[in-house]
């Protein structure tokens, strides 16, 4: 075994593993459209795939739980088959997690997330989980700290969302994912309000997906490939290794 996968362990296992875990990985998706070309379980997806490259790099030190499947996808939700859970009920879910593992022994988290749109309900969660249960709490977007690679591979300017940088992803962890053979630029809605409310903007506010992009992509997917997936990815993990054995006071040579 290279990685504590608890969807893949027995209760004497997962005892047996609690001897080294120091902390606990919780990959957050979503089900949402992600335009013409990519299955709307890609975030869900693309969690749990980098939860598990993460968890055999920090293996015998985390262990990775089940996967939360459905996030906050609102601004989507006018596209078919979204499903969008409240913020309130992420973070419900969210704690009754830790609050599960914590009786286990657990006492440290990452929430591993792949949606844009739950950080915001994940900061809140954070907060409110480790005043509650008296945890540790981080979380992290999971190829967000690749910024060499995304800088050098993604020449969209606007970018995020079935777009070069995660085609790219999943073409690398999950191909399935990916109708390459319907591959499209994102079909941008020009001088639209959503201009005005991003995030940098002096004001803020709430749009549905729609606003900005007839097709649900923004980007260029025609762009994306495995190799820049694997760059983007590889990248991502190095710094989260590292940044995570700083923060749990882990030693390099400690890794697998």
């Amino acid at each position: 075994m290279n990685c504590y996968d608890l969807t893949k362990m027995t209760w004497k296992e997962v005892k047996k593993s609690l001897e080294t875990v120091e902390f606990a990985i919780i990959p957050v998706g979503a089900h949402e459209q992600h335009g013409p070309h990519m299955a709307e379980s890609c975030d869900a997806v693309l969690a749990e795939k980098m939860a598990i490259k993460l968890g055999e790099r920090m293996f015998p030190y985390t262990i990775v739980t089940p996967v939360v499947n459905m996030g906050v996808s609102e601004h989507h939700m006018h596209f078919p088959g979204t499903i969008a859970l409240q913020p309130a009920t992420l973070i419900a879910v969210l704690t009754d997690m830790v609050s599960s593992l914590k009786q286990h022994g657990i006492e440290k988290f990452l929430f591993l997330n792949s949606h844009g749109g739950n950080q915001s309900t994940l900061n809140l969660a954070a907060m409110t989980i480790t005043k509650e249960l008296e945890v540790e709490v981080y979380y992290a977007k999971t190829t967000a700290s690749a910024k060499e690679s995304i800088g050098r591979f993604v020449k969209s300017p606007l970018f995020g969302h079935s777009c070069e940088r995660e085609v790219s992803e999943a073409l690398y962890l999950a191909p399935d994912l990916v109708r390459t053979e319907l591959l499209q630029k994102g079909d941008i809605q020009e001088d639209g309000r959503w201009e005005r409310l991003r995030p940098g903007k002096a004001v803020q506010g709430f749009y549905f997906y729609e606003e900005m992009t007839r097709n649900g992509c923004i980007g260029d997917g025609r762009h994306g490939s495995r190799e820049i997936g694997e760059q983007i990815v590889e990248e991502a993990l190095r710094n989260l290794v590292e940044e995570l054995s700083e923060l749990f006071d882990l030693k390099a040579e400690m890794l697998y």
